[in-house]
């Protein structure tokens, strides 16, 4: 690692830290020059904090700008929150086949979240055509017997 490496890690690690201490501002501080430099995890945060507004007001454009970065870099968590954004229209549009489209990208790198989420949609015909296979399907990955649990309506 060069030098600046090691002090993006370190920055890195500290926002981290100091987001899940409910310390915002400092996190902020911290994580957005990381953000900008295009490190996911430190925009995944940034995006999260202007989602509900953790150092202040909410800031919807900023939070779909830095959760959806985050996402196209990768970052399940991001994909699963920009996913979650748009089955809710929470920030961005309500957009079923968006939200079906980041839901599956996160539950193919193994979200359990996603996976139960997709499941759920698919079990309910929530923005999608029901489907009970695919909602079974989901439920499997995601370690749940459908069946077992009565999670599928006959």
């Amino acid at each position: 690692m060069t030098h600046s490496e090691d002090d993006e890690a370190m920055s890195l690690q500290s926002g981290i830290a100091a987001f899940e201490a409910k310390h915002f501002s400092r996190a902020m501080q911290l994580l957005m020059p990381l953000a900008e430099a295009g490190n996911a995890q430190a925009q995944y945060r940034v995006a999260i904090m202007h989602q509900i507004g953790l150092t202040g007001v909410p800031n919807p454009g900023a939070a779909v700008k830095w959760m959806r970065a985050a996402a196209e870099q990768g970052d399940p968590l991001a994909q699963h929150g920009l996913g979650f954004m748009f089955l809710e229209g929470e920030c961005v549009e309500q957009d079923s086949a968006q939200a079906i489209h980041w839901m599956e990208q996160a539950a193919n790198q193994g979200l359990a979240g996603s996976q139960t989420t997709l499941a759920m949609m698919y079990a309910q015909g929530n923005g999608v055509e029901r489907d009970p296979a695919a909602a079974r399907y989901w439920y499997s990955r995601a370690g749940f017997d459908a069946d077992e649990m009565g999670l599928l309506d006959s």
